[in-house]
């Protein structure tokens, strides 16, 4: 059965709308004005006035006092959005002689970040008239304003610094009096930020989202009370609330973070830093610290990171995650794993830690310009009011919600970061789709075997779907093949020959189940994978698929088939 709008085969049967138009509007026709509708399709429905009144979501009830009748009908859309964006007949604000029970918004959103901005324009392209409420006073939430976009200008040009320095000249490009103008990375980093915040404000007054700058909490299931950035309050009355208010840094108490001082800072610091330390720990081996780590051991800083686990990249496949140390620490990156941070102290030279093994042992003290915490984020839903709904969070702070992301209170949804799942950007947009399109009345849906991972280091390491040890520990058989770069034209051609790509393929199927790249471009690449995952492939459809040459995409059909056979160029 196709899953509602999204054209393909859903996990679960759904139940869709029994309407596919939206909001039916009275018109003159003769009969009562109270029972006469046309949708926006135009075609004419005269409902009865005998239909139930219980009905599932998405129902408006229309109670026709002038005429003694109460009309459930079942609308994608309220009346109220049609008017507002100029639709048939307007819905003349509604009935003459009638009384209609409306809430100013059909949903509003609190949180701005790419879940809940991108939530709040499909919501408006649906039709709700919809309200987001961000308290950052700029949109896009941490991953636009200090994660994922300034994380990756800078890692972009730390990249051709370090390509200047070291690899010019081995392309025969000799350049001399190569220097660091860290204040106009810095600028250029701020620029690709301000024009997409900028893009996204566009947005809103393009699909009509009304936009309230300021902190958002819940006073009750049908109300959000927004304390104002410059002043005052307002409170906004609505039929469905969805919190989308993302993550936070994790403490980490031996070595609190102070971003103003500039010496132990986490990963907001990390992206303002004046100078290049000439010593930075980094604490934490997971994706924001081995990607801030890159930053600035490219930049000139002798980079340490310390890391609790055994391991880096911990949920990674150990395979991939073992050779992905191997070239960082190639390039130069010192790690101690097995390590923990017991105390530090903040000195005018810099920053002193304690460690010890992390099963306990003799203490060592290190030394560093700059300390960077990277240990994790935790969820952002204190004090938003849910003890006001009776919401309650886990012992992370994450809200429970079930498969429509709805909470035990039926018209409060939530997503992204504040659900269970990864912490990923792309996870809380598709979420925040999938949210509104379910509150709008349609089928909306999340495929999460099937959301990819990436670190944006250099080479890039990217994933979907099951490690080796996910599929050994749940008993399935699998075949395995992999692929190197360095028997890859174009990786040599462009002289980026590290890494591989392996792929995990059901031993009976051989439905593809996992993918993992190390390498130029892999958060390109995964890509792909993340496709033919979607739409069941297996390794041999993506062997059999003619691939351009010379490409880096050509290693992933390699690596298919020495996964369903063998490859040719190795």
């Amino acid at each position: 059965e196709r899953n509602g709008r999204h054209g393909r085969l859903g996990r679960r049967r759904r139940t869709l709308p029994t309407l596919h138009t939206t909001q039916l509007i009275p018109v003159a026709t003769g009969l009562p004005r109270e029972r006469r509708w046309i949708g926006r399709s135009g075609a004419v429905a005269v409902p009865s006035p005998n239909l139930p009144l219980a009905r599932r979501n998405n129902e408006r009830q229309f109670e026709a006092r002038q005429h003694h009748t109460t009309v459930t009908m079942r609308a994608l859309v309220p009346a109220t959005a049609t008017a507002r964006r100029g639709g048939v007949a307007a819905a003349a604000r509604f009935f003459t002689g009638s009384r209609v029970v409306l809430d100013e918004y059909d949903l509003v959103v609190v949180g701005g970040g790419p879940g809940g901005y991108v939530g709040a324009i499909k919501a408006s392209q649906l039709g709700l008239k919809t309200a987001c409420v961000e308290m950052r006073g700029s949109l896009g939430g941490t991953c636009l304003n200090v994660g994922c976009i300034p994380s990756k200008a800078l890692l972009h040009s730390s990249h051709l610094y370090e390509e200047a320095l070291h690899d010019f000249e081995g392309h025969g490009i000799k350049v001399s009096g190569v220097e660091l103008d860290l204040p106009a990375m810095m600028a250029n980093k701020a620029t690709a930020v301000t024009g997409l915040t900028g893009g996204i404000e566009y947005l809103f007054k393009k699909y009509g989202v009304d936009y309230v700058k300021g902190y958002g909490s819940l006073s009750s299931a049908t109300t959000v009370d927004v304390a104002l950035n410059e002043g005052g309050s307002q409170t906004l009355s609505t039929k469905n609330i969805m919190i989308a208010t993302g993550s936070e840094v994790t403490p980490l108490p031996p070595v609190p973070v102070d971003n103003a001082g500039k010496k132990i800072v986490d990963s907001t610091g990390a992206l303002e830093l004046e100078s290049v330390p000439e010593k930075m720990v980094v604490v934490g081996a997971g994706v924001i610290g081995l990607e801030m780590g890159s930053v600035w051991r490219r930049l000139g800083s002798e980079v340490t990171v310390v890391e609790f686990l055994d391991r880096i990249t911990p949920g990674i496949d150990k395979e991939v995650a073992k050779k992905f140390q191997s070239i960082l620490k190639k390039q130069g990156m010192k790690f101690k794993l097995k390590t923990k941070v017991t105390s530090s102290e903040v000195t005018d030279a810099g920053v002193t830690l304690t460690m010890e093994p992390s099963k306990g042992g003799d203490a060592e003290t290190f030394d560093a310009d700059v300390v960077l915490v990277a240990t994790g984020r935790k969820p952002f839903t204190e004090n938003l009011g849910l003890e006001n709904l009776g919401i309650e969070t886990d012992r992370l702070g994450r809200i429970e919600v079930d498969d429509h992301f709805r909470t035990k209170v039926p018209n409060v949804f939530a997503i992204g970061d504040v659900i269970d799942g990864p912490m990923l950007a792309h996870k809380a947009e598709e979420e925040g789709i999938a949210c509104v399109e379910n509150i709008a009345g349609f089928a909306g849906h999340v495929n999460y075997d099937v959301i990819p991972g990436v670190v944006y280091t250099m080479p890039e390491l990217a994933v979907v779907g099951k490690t080796e040890d996910e599929l050994k520990e749940a008993g399935v058989k699998y075949n395995k093949g992999s692929f190197p770069f360095s028997a890859n034209s174009r990786a040599r051609a462009v002289n980026t020959p590290e890494g591989f790509i392996k792929v995990l393929a059901d031993a009976e199927t051989d439905r593809i189940l996992g993918v993992h790249i190390i390498g130029p471009n892999a958060g390109e690449m995964i890509s792909e994978a993340v496709l033919g995952m979607e739409y069941g492939a297996s390794s041999e459809d993506i062997a059999r698929t003619c691939h351009a040459h010379p490409t880096l995409s050509e290693a992933l059909k390699e690596a298919c088939m020495a996964t369903f056979d063998k490859p040719i160029h190795a």
